[in-house]
């Protein structure tokens, strides 16, 4: 079980990837033709071209942040089937901060499809919003910043 783990912690990395680099097209090749995305900001997208014509205006439009994430969980939920539980914020463009009001978690719902491998039936971007708990949003955002100097080596994203 642990390559398939391993190859559903891949996955999230080559979508979180996809988006870093601004890549409509290869952040919806990771899902499975029925895939869903739920953003940040509630919208939702079902199907690999309706994903990629969802994110192509954004990316087109907006510079958008850069995502660093820790993965806290990889479950198994069946032979061909796997939810991974990752926390995870921003970083603007030219910036080296994380932005607190970014901070989420993420859920991806990964199966093995027949003849492609592992694909995203669902990934799931819900605001960290943490109401009345404050000390909690700092730990995490900080981790998070640690995370990303780790990575970065203190450059600029």
């Amino acid at each position: 079980m642990n390559s398939e783990l391993d190859s559903v912690r891949g996955l999230y990395e080559e979508l979180l990837s996809a988006w870093n680099r601004r890549d409509a097209a290869a952040f919806a090749r990771v899902f499975a033709p029925q895939g869903r995305v739920i953003g940040f900001d509630g919208s939702s997208a079902e199907g690999r071209s309706a994903i990629e014509s969802h994110l192509r205006p954004i990316f087109t439009d907006h510079p958008t942040a850069r995502y660093v994430a820790i993965v806290r969980e990889l479950r198994p939920i069946g032979p061909d089937a796997v939810i991974l539980f990752a926390t995870a914020s921003m970083v603007p463009p030219g910036k080296d901060r994380v932005m607190p009001e970014r901070n989420c978690l993420q859920v991806v719902v990964a199966a093995r499809e027949r003849g492609e491998g592992w694909r995203i039936e669902l990934f799931q971007n819900t605001p960290a919003a943490w109401h009345g708990r404050e000390e909690d949003s700092r730990r995490l955002t900080a981790e998070l910043q640690d995370e990303f100097d780790r990575h970065t080596e203190g450059a600029i994203a």
